[in-house]
Formats: C-alpha cells, sequence, structure tokens
C-alpha cells in the first residue's frame, strides 16, 4: 500500500500510539476515513463535470489517459496494430518495400 511495507506501517502505527494515545486512536481513524471519502466524492464530482462540459464526443474520455506516459503507450499500440492489420489485409502476392527504397518503374509504360 503507498509502497509501504508491514514494518513501515507497523512502525507508523507505533508512533501514533505513542503520540495521541490509545483511547484517540479510533476516533482519529474515524476523521481519517470520512476526510479520504470526502475526496473521493469532491474528485469523482469533477471528473463528472468535466465530462459533462467536454460534451458526448468526450463521454468515454478516462483522465488516467492523459498521462504522457499512458498516452503515447496507447497510441504506440494504435499504430502497431494498424500496421498489422494492413499487412494482413494487403492483396496477395503485394510486398512492403523497405524504408528507404524506391519502387520500381518504366518510363515506357506510361
Amino acid at each position: 500500500m503507498f509502497g509501504m511495507g508491514l514494518t513501515e506501517l507497523a512502525v507508523i502505527a507505533l508512533v501514533a500510539v505513542l503520540v495521541f494515545g490509545p483511547d484517540r486512536i479510533p476516533e482519529l481513524a474515524k476523521q481519517a476515513g470520512q476526510m479520504v471519502k470526502k475526496g473521493r466524492t469532491m474528485a469523482n464530482a469533477a471528473r463528472d463535470e468535466l465530462r459533462e462540459e467536454l460534451g458526448p464526443e468526450y463521454a468515454d474520455l478516462n483522465l488516467r489517459d492523459l498521462n504522457p506516459k499512458t498516452f503515447v503507450r496507447k497510441q504506440i499500440a494504435e499504430a502497431m496494430a494498424a500496421d498489422e492489420e494492413e499487412k494482413r489485409t494487403a492483396p496477395a502476392g503485394a510486398e512492403r518495400l523497405p524504408d528507404g527504397h524506391v519502387p520500381p518503374f518504366d518510363p515506357e509504360s506510361t
């Protein structure tokens, strides 16, 4: 959870008990839970408002897709899929020239 192991969580719990005392820990845990719930509600409301303002063409917008790393990965995957589709649907006998090669040209044919 959050990149922390069991030992780190145990140390944090021990420090919390020493600082706040065992009688205040349940109250603080309840307050922390309420804050997380309120934050999640606010984030969901902001996401819904953004989707509403952008209109129906962006109804399927996922905010995680706006992460540059995810965006680039998605674009590369789509390009590779399109390239594979192009290779699969190419006419029989047609082969693709390597990059930098010029296709053969017969000046007498035209």
